[in-house]
């Protein structure tokens, strides 16, 4: 199990609840992807993240799973730098996220959910203007843009503006422009949303190839069968608790991951009470 902090699983606390900070300890080991000591965050009353501490390991395709506002957009956005916690630090590869941010940022390419794009430039433009600003030549970065549209089947529809580009085409632009740098760590949130099956294929397919060859990905979904199918770790949160965390096979213990997820977040409801919507 990788719960750094405790083997057992966090309880969730009653309401109202309280952040409830945990001290940063050790240095983490450089060979870990991601290390998050004691993270969290708070909006005025609802606390997003309480306390959160996880270890990705590196070469890993890690999976953040939980419901609907459970806290795994805030983690992540904290973890890559884009929001600043309250309490806690992240590594990346033994660098501390926002200690060192230029270095850390680095070593990752990063997927965020809801961000828009700069959609007015055509494909092509738009990862080529990633490339130049991690600060690749022109050469690199028309070789590298090239290859990566090449491999999103998005070469014919390179010069088109991303506007105009569908749910699939914006996710796979998105995901070439996080990846032209050649980082070491992907943290993509749900990268699969409104995705159709052809190009959400496309996509676990070059994730995998990027873990195969050394890389780490980690990947923020709701969708239990796609984790399951996909990922090697996962790790469980809801109310901004982390509820569980180690391999697929150690959380799900014995269950499908649908079935262990229910249990850890509870909520399940029955259709008692619509004797109405019988035909």
């Amino acid at each position: 199990m990788s719960i750094p902090a405790s083997s057992q699983p966090a309880q969730i606390p009653p309401e109202p609840a309280q952040v409830q900070p945990q001290p940063a300890g050790a240095l983490p080991d450089p060979d870990t992807a991601i290390a998050i000591r004691g993270l969290a965050k708070r909006f005025g009353e609802k606390i997003a993240v309480n306390g959160v501490s996880l270890d990705v390991p590196a070469g890993s395709f890690y999976g953040l799973v939980g419901p609907n506002g459970a806290g795994k957009t805030t983690a992540m956005s904290m973890a890559t730098g884009l929001l600043r916690p309250d309490h806690g630090q992240i590594w990346i590869h033994g660098t501390d996220v926002w200690a060192e941010p230029l270095v850390a940022k680095r070593r990752m390419g990063v997927l965020a959910d809801g961000v828009r794009l700069f959609d007015r430039l055509t494909g092509e433009q738009l990862v080529t203007y990633s490339g130049l600003l991690r600060g690749l030549d022109r050469d690199t970065v028309a070789e590298r843009t090239a290859d990566l549209l090449r491999v999103m089947d998005l070469t014919s529809d390179a010069g088109k503006l991303v506007v105009d580009y569908s749910a699939g085409m914006t996710k796979k632009v998105a995901l070439a422009s996080a990846m032209i740098h050649a980082p070491q760590v992907l943290v993509l949130d749900e990268p699969f949303e409104a995705v159709d099956p052809v190009s959400a294929a496309n996509i676990r397919d070059i994730l995998a190839q990027f873990v195969a060859s050394g890389g780490t990905v980690i990947v923020s979904s709701h969708v239990m069968d796609l984790v399951q199918r996909m990922c090697d770790h996962v790790a469980v949160i809801a109310q901004g608790n982390l509820l569980a965390a180690g391999t697929v096979d150690e959380v799900r213990d014995g269950r499908s991951l649908e079935d262990r997820f229910v249990d850890l977040v509870g909520g399940r409801s029955t259709g008692e009470g619509l004797s109405w919507l019988r035909t």
